[in-house]
């Protein structure tokens, strides 16, 4: 079917009467183009009934117009409109007249239009998103169509919207066979004989391989060839070789062409088992992993291609080499970016079943939807070879259940009849699937835990308890759960249960692991454990970015409501990302990738010495509140704690050339060594050594220069639609002065569109849509999207400099 972006020349206003006579377009009505996110136009205000969950941002009810004008043959020809994301309660209207709706805001579907169109003329099409009732969400989720929208066209034959399905049946270096199928649709009376033709193109468009055939397809009906092809001397797509083919399928009835169609993927074979763990072409791959939400920071909900590939970009260049879709279905445009880059993927249905964990959420919809969702998400994914893993549902409480056992079996057995080249796992949390054990587990281990109710939910029960965590993790009663819960998927996804890899490697020796959430502090004792048994394949931190809404969660804090899960407005981040919201590295990324064995070089970070002697409050997911930096006017010869991450055997801490000491890196200092000082400006160098040779060396200096730098970010693709600048106060934007809150303002010249302007602030207030913003440690960062020509973003600071930089 030929595919075309329709995502241009929209009109958009916020609804309000639901019941309204005439359906008119209001005056009040603007023209936008998608993607786009309604509840990022609102102000978050301390009084949002979604409260810390969404940033303080409100849903509503929205309105979204589009006329198409309608040519001759047009109600005789296949029309229909796809939708890659929109949140949530969809209904969707050709001239008045329902044609699809969906109440999941985050499945990809599709809506024939043909029949409702008028023989001649213009007609529209109207989106109502009805996301009003809160709170649904436990995360910023955004409104309205934020992800990408498509009209698909074709004739009465054709292959379906679903596409060419590839399958790699067997691949080595000298050869693969990939299997190729297709549904035909035949819309009219009588039956055709349709000829298919295939070519398969290497990254370079060059053919390496075709077939060709006959299907016989009956009115009104559907059917489905396949091909088995073989590809001489492939190149295997893997995390280190993402190397992609393309599939075009051409269809044609007496000779002429109706229909063609193509399919991008990449030839890889998937094998698990207990004794060798994931293997990836037969190499045996352990995931560096990185939990991730699905907004886009700056730019809300809003789904680009150039966004998504930026993140994950950023993400392997700090050393993961997975990403896990937390906690529904990814975009299509963040799979095309893992494709590319050679990033793993697990992709993830839903955040809740039958139980509901907000009061509008998914639940109400789940008994109902929950097929035709997973159908889509695995459609959706089918092709795209990053997609190894599917999880069936991220920490159900009614897992460990008779029925929600039952459940577990049917959602998994649908992925594996729908795609049985992929593994399944249900993200567990043990604590919470052990339901109205918990009062006993807890007695067990800790005591009696007193003042607790049914408002306390997982996270501040996690918070609570953390000190306990790994001796209820592996208490009997959970053991129990497990053993019920697990029973029907490939994996046991565990959420902050490293404790068990040990006893279930003895108990269970058949029970393939992944750790699918844990706390970032723990990265080097939880990858210790997951390198020492085989059936454990990976870790996923919570989380590899930051991200908008569960305000707090890893917001260091003094005093009780400034961080934590009981943050206070206007905390809007979760703040627990190795990178922030900007794409900025955060001290746990560098702390992450020496864990990892992939950097040499030693890392400090310095704890605030405003804070010096005082009781950090903090959840089980901050480590400190410390950034890079040995800036701090008006602390001179006060005391200082400073962290050194480091390999090695020892490592030395230098201040102005003077040695601070020498000490010794212990496998319980799980690469992190602190030293006590006082600030004095100058030069902060850690030497990092192994067997009394150096082995790397890391600098901080004082900066005090006040001027502003522009530069574009690099990581976006070639031909980006999308430019992302990088705003620094410093000497440049390697060298910052991260003691200056600047306020900035910013104006384009030119033909451009500021997308987006902000920090990595966790409490930021201003919009990330206006114009202005404060730094936070010295940055900020503004979104631009490209016009056909040259515009200038002028910057100005309240600190008395400027500068500009051309699109």
């Amino acid at each position: 079917m030929n595919k075309k972006l329709w995502n241009d020349n929209w009109l958009f206003w916020n609804s309000k009467d639901a019941f309204a006579l005439v359906w008119d377009i209001p005056e009040m009505a603007r023209k936008i183009q998608l993607p786009h996110d309604a509840m990022l136009e609102n102000e978050a205000h301390e009084d949002s009934l979604n409260g810390g969950n969404t940033g303080f941002y409100d849903g509503g009810s929205y309105t979204y117009v589009k006329m198409y004008e309608s040519k001759p043959g047009d109600r005789q020809r296949n029309i229909m409109l796809r939708f890659d994301g929109v949140y949530m309660n969809t209904f969707v209207y050709v001239n008045g007249q329902l044609a699809a709706n969906r109440p999941y805001g985050y499945s990809q579907f599709y809506v024939p239009i043909s029949h409702l169109l008028k023989e001649e003329g213009e007609n529209e099409i109207r989106v109502q998103v009805r996301n009003g009732a809160m709170a649904n969400s436990r995360w910023y989720s955004g409104s309205g169509i934020y992800r990408d929208v498509y009209m698909l066209t074709s004739g009465a034959t054709y292959i379906h919207e679903d596409g060419p399905k590839v399958v790699t049946e067997e691949c080595d270096e000298d050869s693969a066979t990939i299997k190729i199928s297709a549904d035909i649709v035949n819309k009219n009376f009588d039956s055709k004989e349709v000829e298919f033709a295939i070519s398969i193109y290497d990254s370079n468009g060059n053919e390496v391989a075709k077939d060709a055939g006959i299907v016989y397809v009956k009115g009104n009906n559907n059917k489905q060839f396949f091909s088995r092809i073989n590809i001489a001397n492939p190149c295997l797509w893997s995390e280190d070789t993402p190397v992609l083919y393309k599939a075009k399928v051409t269809i044609s009835v007496d000779n002429k062409v109706v229909d063609s169609d193509e399919a991008t993927f990449g030839i890889r074979k998937l094998s698990l088992d207990a004794a060798h763990g994931l293997r990836v072409n037969g190499k045996e791959v352990k995931l560096r992993g990185a939990c991730i939400h699905h907004d886009n920071g700056l730019l809300g909900s809003k789904t680009y291609y150039e966004a998504e590939y930026r993140r994950v970009k950023i993400l392997k260049d700090s050393g993961f080499n997975a990403i896990r879709m937390s906690h529904h279905p990814a975009s299509p445009a963040l799979l095309r970016a893992c494709d590319e880059l050679g990033v793993y993927v697990m992709d993830e249905t839903f955040d809740m079943w039958t139980r509901a964990k907000s009061d509008y959420d998914y639940n109400l919809f789940f008994t109902d939807w929950w097929k035709k969702d997973v159908e889509a998400m695995v459609a959706k994914d089918f092709n795209h070879p990053s997609v190894i893993l599917y999880s069936i549902g991220n920490e159900i409480p009614e897992i460990g259940t008779n029925e929600g056992s039952s459940l577990a079996a049917e959602i998994s057995d649908l992925c594996h009849e729908l795609d049985s080249t992929r593994y399944t796992l249900a993200s567990i949390n043990g604590v919470f699937a052990a339901g109205d054990a918990v009062g006993k587990i807890t007695a067990d281990v800790a005591g009696e835990v007193k003042d607790q109710d049914d408002s306390v939910n997982v996270n501040d029960f996690m918070t609570i308890m953390d000190k306990y965590m790994d001796r209820i993790v592996v208490h009997p009663e959970i053991t129990k759960v497990l053993k019920k819960a697990c029973v029907a998927t490939d994996i046991a996804g565990y959420n902050y249960m490293t404790a068990r890899y040990a006893l279930d490697a003895k108990e269970e020796p058949n029970r393939v692991m992944v750790g699918s959430e844990t706390y970032p502090p723990e990265i080097a004792v939880n990858w210790r454990e997951v390198n020492k048994y085989p059936q454990v394949i990976g870790d996923f931190t919570w989380t590899g970015w930051d991200y908008l809404g569960e305000a707090g969660v890893g917001i260091p804090a003094y005093n009780w409501g400034e961080g934590g899960f009981g943050a206070h407005f206007p905390a809007k981040l979760a703040y627990t990302g190795d990178i922030d919201i900007t794409g900025y590295r955060r001290p746990l990324s560098y702390y992450r990738q020496i864990v990892f064995g992939l950097r040499k070089e030693p890392y400090i970070a310095v704890q605030n010495p405003a804070h010096y002697g005082e009781n950090l409050i903090k959840t089980p997911w901050v480590m400190s509140d410390a950034i890079s930096s040995w800036t701090f006017a008006g602390y001179e010869d006060k005391p200082v704690v400073v962290e050194v991450y480091a390999a090695g055997d020892e490592v030395e801490l230098f201040l102005n050339d003077e040695s601070l000491g020498r000490k010794s890196i212990k496998e319980t200092d799980n690469y992190r060594v602190l030293f006590e000082t006082k600030y004095a400006k100058g030069t902060l160098k850690a030497i990092a050594y192994k067997d009394n040779q150096v082995v790397g060396e890391y600098v901080l200096k004082t900066v005090e220069t006040e001027k502003l730098n522009a530069s574009f970010d690099t990581n976006t693709p070639i031909d980006s639609e999308l430019a992302y600048v990088n705003i620094a106060v410093g000497e440049s934007n390697y060298t910052v002065n991260s003691d200056v809150e600047c306020k900035l303002t910013v104006e384009i010249e030119g033909d451009a569109e500021l997308l987006g302007i902000g920090s990595g602030n966790p409490k930021a207030q201003d919009s990330y849509l206006g114009n202005s913003t404060y730094t936070w440690n010295g940055r900020a960062l503004a979104i631009v999207r490209k016009g056909k020509e040259k515009a200038v973003l002028k910057i100005s600071g309240d600190n008395g400099y400027g500068t500009e930089i051309t699109i």
